[in-house]
């Protein structure tokens, strides 16, 4: 009775799979080939990632008291911007819920 539920979810997952694959790309006209543009990944260094963290802690220590409105603007500027070229130059990983679902069934069954 394992098996066959194990093999019954399997195939049905793997025939909701297909549909995924198959796409409609021979259909769509050349210009709307790539409706999305895609982004090259940006891997930060750890000496890039040290260089950042001494200028924000810098940021931080500075006296702000004494600067005018424009400084501090800018300021929030340049921290908002590194904390951008930070946040994209780690590796994450999204899982969505059925993957989730998906993984967490897997392991209940083979274990």
């Amino acid at each position: 009775m394992k098996k066959s539920f194990f093999l019954a979810i399997i195939v049905i997952f793997s025939m909701g799979a297909t549909m995924v694959f198959a796409g409609n790309e021979g259909l769509k006209p050349e210009g709307e080939k790539s409706a999305v543009p895609v982004k090259a990944e940006n891997k930060l260094s750890e000496a890039e990632i040290n260089r950042l963290t001494k200028r924000v802690e810098e940021i931080r220590d500075m006296d702000k008291s004494e600067m005018s409105s424009i400084e501090r603007k800018e300021l929030r500027k340049e921290l908002k911007e590194t904390r951008k070229n930070v946040k994209s130059g780690g590796g994450t990983i999204y899982i969505g819920g059925a993957t989730l679902l998906l993984i967490i069934l897997l392991v209940i069954l083979l274990v």
